[in-house]
């Protein structure tokens, strides 16, 4: 049996390069609640995201379910898509507030403006886009929808680090972005997160708000989570920062080798990431349909018999998920695209060998 290929592998630094880290950590005795590791990253996550301020959490999930809680949403209904991981409408529950998904742009898979505004009624109070795959939103019709009805926007950052669009920072459109820093993600703390603001105040206020709502010793204004990352996660963090470049330079080649490859296949179409000043390459979706001669499901099972994990992502959609079985809506293009995307292994280290084995077994079509 050949060695297995999974749908993405964690980025790790060389383990003596680490070992500093955890000396310095072992001799100040500071663990966590915001230590110098922490501090240092903050800054230097601001330097080269090219944003104001930016507050680090333990993951990504808490850092979304406080950014809703940090704009003191009165309970009322959000926006959001069904094309998504459970994270986006879990925080958005977390917070008492209604998920209305409403459904995407077939080719980019991101939440379509115009059903965005469809949507719309005096509950509504925010909008919550998903980056899918970290390609940016309509951040223009959406930032459009949100002036024009006073309503909050929020993005869902978690696939978009280091993302640049129309000469800025994805991390900056919006109220808020929050950003994820799991194993699977571009950039990693091991589990992680943060929230990238555009004020002081609004810092201070997300930083409060992760360390159980605590002013001082003795003012608690707020009832909130414990969402603080600690000095071993932030050490890897700066670790990882060192060589992002070369991890995105690497992962650009593997999105480009895919293409490459499976340029003409019929039935196969490698979702675009047109338009992105500076990507990412989050991740490699194909989408199944005919006349390629295997559905999407049966191109998956023959993968994973040649030891090759590849993943369904989006599915299900949310709306078919029993928990979410009351916010029913009528989303077509989710619904098919949830049906026929396959996400291909993507991470900086996977060979072209490796690639051409894939490929071949895509393009052979047996």
């Amino acid at each position: 049996m050949s060695i297995p290929i999974y749908v993405t592998q964690p980025v790790l630094p060389e383990l003596k390069e680490f070992i500093p880290y955890l000396e310095q950590i072992w001799e100040k005795n500071i663990l966590t609640n915001g230590g110098p590791l922490h501090q240092q990253l903050e800054q230097e996550l601001c330097d080269y995201l090219g944003v104001d301020y930016i507050s680090l959490f333990n993951n990504g999930t808490i850092a979304l379910i406080t950014a809703l809680q940090a704009l003191s949403l009165k309970k009322g209904e959000v926006i959001t898509t069904p094309y998504t991981f459970l994270a986006t409408a879990h925080a958005i529950v977390w917070n008492n507030l209604t998920p209305v998904f409403v459904d995407i742009d077939p080719i980019t898979s991101n939440i379509d403006p115009k059903k965005v505004e469809q949507a719309i009624t005096d509950a509504t109070v925010a909008i919550l886009p998903v980056h899918c795959y970290g390609i940016p939103c309509d951040v223009e019709a959406l930032q459009a929808l949100a002036t024009k009805h006073k309503l909050k926007l929020v993005y869902d950052t978690a696939h978009a680090f280091g993302v640049d669009y129309h000469s800025q920072s994805l991390l900056n459109y919006g109220d808020l972005s929050t950003i994820s820093f799991h194993a699977t993600k571009v950039f990693s703390t091991f589990e992680g997160g943060a929230i990238v603001c555009h004020s002081a105040d609004m810092k201070q206020r997300i930083d409060q708000l992760k360390n159980f709502g605590i002013v001082d010793e003795t003012t608690v204004n707020d009832i909130s989570l414990n969402g603080k990352l600690s000095e071993v996660h932030a050490a890897l963090g700066l670790l990882q920062l060192k060589t992002i470049d070369q991890t995105l330079q690497a992962r650009a080649q593997v999105d480009h080798c895919y293409r490459e490859l499976l340029a003409g296949v019929e039935g196969i179409r490698c979702i675009e990431r047109s338009g992105i000043e500076k990507d990412n390459y989050a991740y490699f979706p194909i989408v199944i349909s005919e006349p390629y001669p295997l559905s999407r499901d049966e191109l998956f099972e023959k993968l994973k018999q040649h030891n090759i994990f590849a993943r369904k992502y989006f599915y299900p959609l949310m709306t078919e998920l029993s928990v979410y079985e009351q916010y029913q809506s009528d989303t077509p293009n989710a619904k098919l695209l949830s049906g026929q995307v396959l996400c291909l292994p993507m991470y900086p280290t996977l060979s072209i060998d490796q690639i051409q084995r894939i490929t071949q077994l895509i393009t052979d079509k047996d």
